[in-house]
């Protein structure tokens, strides 16, 4: 079965196409600066080299037609035609406790999905606009609703409760939610692998380390705690997220500097986190090439490496103990410098890094010692993969 995965962000639509379920990859690429006369068509068919076009591209419904058009095309086309593509993955972030699995897009689905807009706006509306443009131009084609948050529907409520007025909390929905679902469930899988052990015998806590961070707790093979809450924002310090902080010195301010409600929404989403400590940039690459010669570099890396430290060592707590602790994303996947600071001094939980297999790492694989206790693995993380995977599934479940 032929699976485009579709994964529509605010000014971007990135895609795969896999042949499921044997997880082999026909073509990949997307397109980026949508909505600009100079938007970026990427594209690769596999065991081909990788083309580029700048284009004009006014929005979503333009995007996926481009996609489609060039995956059809007979000159460079991975499918002979559309109708090839027996269904359609999107990546929607943000379900809250609607969804408890991944679904077939339906009325009631698609209504979830923009119910929730309110409280992603950042990824839902794009999601979104995804999903209706694939209905408008691939008529007839399953469409799949693969969420983010429903990997943290088993969260307890002693854990995803906050101590506001409850009726406050009862009224709005007001609660933690938990993101980054499907790169846990991809990464928590592959890692396992590497133990020769089932995920359901794991105590595990997983550290993606993106453009977006967050730590997850899983035990026995579901998530009981994760750091990022309400929304994207709270927990781990981002790229340019604060993370947690102080309530009160939101408010503070904003009074003191008459900073409203969005514009305030607005810098502790993009202005904060590593970019706002570092006032470098919001890649730790970046902020790791001065770490010896400029004290915000090195106060940024101590500060966030700190922070997920903290979150290790509460975790294992939660799960009364650890056997696997996993990086990726792109500064997990990455950075030496950030799994060392993290790792360091943790041999009391049983966790030692190998510092010359980190230092000289590069893929996936594990970086703790022989001796280490917990095992420590990078993988390299494949949300298409994953969703493809619940694609496939939802399908044939569908047809039987």
């Amino acid at each position: 079965m032929k699976i485009l995965v579709l994964n529509s962000g605010g000014s971007s639509a990135k895609f795969k196409v896999l042949d499921m379920p044997e997880e082999t990859l026909i073509a990949s690429g997307g397109v980026e600066r949508i909505g600009k006369a100079d938007a970026i068509l990427k594209y690769r068919k596999a065991g081909s080299e990788g083309m580029q076009k700048v284009l004009p591209v006014q929005n979503h419904a333009e995007a996926i037609a481009l996609i489609l058009e060039t995956l059809a095309d007979p000159a460079t086309g991975a499918v002979g035609d559309i109708s090839q593509i027996e269904a359609v993955g999107h990546r929607v972030v943000h379900a809250g406790n609607k969804m408890r699995d991944s679904a077939l897009i339906d009325e009631r689905v698609e209504a979830v999905v923009e119910e929730y807009c309110e409280k992603a706006p950042l990824h839902n509306p794009h999601n979104l606009h995804g999903i209706r443009a694939c209905r408008a131009q691939m008529k007839g084609t399953p469409q799949v609703a693969v969420f983010d948050s429903a990997h943290h529907w088993d969260i307890p409520d002693y854990a995803y409760t906050y101590a506001l007025p409850y009726e406050y909390c009862e009224k709005y929905g007001i609660r933690k939610y938990g993101f980054h679902g499907i790169t846990f469930k991809y990464m928590s899988r592959e890692a396992a692998k590497f133990l020769n052990r089932p995920v359901e015998e794991l105590r595990i806590v997983l550290l993606m380390l993106g453009s977006g961070c967050t730590a997850n707790a899983m035990l026995n093979g579901k998530s009981i705690d994760v750091s990022t809450g309400f929304t994207p924002h709270e927990g781990l310090i981002q790229s340019t997220r604060s993370g947690d902080l102080d309530a009160a010195a939101v408010t503070y301010l904003m009074d003191k500097e008459g900073i409203a409600p969005k514009d305030m929404e607005n810098i502790l989403n993009h202005q904060s986190g590593w970019l706002g400590i570092s006032g470098i940039s919001n890649d730790m690459r970046d902020i790791g090439e001065q770490v010896d010669t400029n004290y915000r570099a090195r106060l940024t890396v101590r500060a966030a490496a700190y922070r997920a430290k903290k979150y290790v060592g509460a975790y294992t707590a939660a799960l009364g103990g650890i056997d696997l602790l996993i990086f990726s994303g792109g500064a997990g996947e990455n950075s030496p410098m950030l799994r060392h600071e993290i790792c360091k001094d943790m041999g009391f939980f049983g966790i030692e890094l190998d510092e010359e297999a980190n230092a000289a790492f590069s893929g996936e694989g594990i970086i703790s010692t022989p001796a280490s206790r917990v095992k420590i693995v990078v993988i390299k993380t494949d949300e298409e993969i994953e969703i493809a995977r619940d694609t496939y599934d939802v399908v044939m479940r569908s047809k039987q």
